[in-house]
């Protein structure tokens, strides 16, 4: 279903390319990289975002909704007991009726991405 590869060849700066697209992952200064891209748990975050916002266009089309623009922000963040939580705010361009914005909410924990961090997803880890 999807796929990317990656290509590091020293520092923090990861290349990754998926399909015909590039893009440049790394950490921040602060935590010894340069600052070239995004940190990974904001790839994890913009990943939950951009379908969270793909899901609700497609679904508000078939609908014939209105929603005007989209705007997801996401927050990763672990307390001292290591607890990880994801808050994700969405706001839209247009004045919603209760009924839409309640099976909106409804169908953003639908998305695929969601669904996937949700459950957890089993890794197969293999060295070459």
């Amino acid at each position: 279903m999807a796929t990317v590869h990656l290509h590091n060849t020293s520092g923090y700066a990861q290349e990754i390319r998926a399909r015909t697209h590039r893009l440049t992952s790394d950490e921040p200064e602060n935590n010894g990289g340069k600052d070239t891209g995004p940190a990974p748990y904001e790839l994890l975050l913009a990943a939950l975002a951009s379908c969270t916002s793909l899901t609700l266009r497609m679904y508000a089309d078939k609908k014939g909704w209105q929603l005007g623009s989209i705007k997801v922000d996401a927050r990763f963040s672990r307390d001292d007991q290591g607890v990880e939580t994801i808050e994700r705010t969405i706001a839209f361009g247009e004045t919603l009726s209760s009924e839409q914005r309640t099976r909106l909410a409804e169908i953003c924990e639908k998305t695929p991405v969601t669904k996937t961090i949700r459950q957890g997803t089993a890794i197969q880890t293999q060295l070459q």
